[in-house]
C-alpha cells in the first residue's frame, strides 16, 4: 500500500530557524511534545525522547498524530521561523519558504 507523500510521520521533519524567532511560544501552545521554549526565550524542537534540540538547524520528525498541530504552528508563527519539509528531497511543504 502506497502512501501519499508526507503522509507518513517518519517522511516529514521540522526544524527552528532561531534567528527569526520572536519567542512567542505559539509553536509551545500548539504542539508542546514537539516545541519548547528555553532559558533564552526562543523555541526549539524536541526529540522523541523529550529532548531538547539546540544545535542550530536541528530537525525532529513530526508525529502523524501532532501533523495538524505542527502545521498550524508554522502557520501561525509570528517569526515564520518554523520549517516542515519532507525528508526525502528535504522540499519544504509548510513553512516561510513552502513553494
Amino acid at each position: 500500500m502506497q502512501q501519499a507523500a508526507g503522509a507518513d510521520s517518519a517522511e516529514l521533519e521540522v526544524w527552528i530557524d532561531q534567528d527569526l524567532c520572536t519567542g512567542d511560544g505559539i509553536c509551545a501552545q500548539y504542539a508542546p511534545e514537539v516545541f519548547e521554549l528555553d532559558i533564552d526565550g526562543l523555541a526549539y524542537v524536541k526529540s522523541a525522547d523529550d529532548e531538547l534540540l539546540q544545535d542550530k538547524g536541528a530537525t525532529t520528525p513530526v508525529p502523524l498524530p501532532l501533523l495538524t498541530d505542527v502545521i498550524d504552528s508554522a502557520k501561525e508563527c509570528p517569526g515564520e521561523c518554523i520549517h516542515v519539509r519532507r525528508v526525502s528531497d528535504r522540499a519544504e511543504v509548510y513553512g516561510p519558504d513552502a513553494e
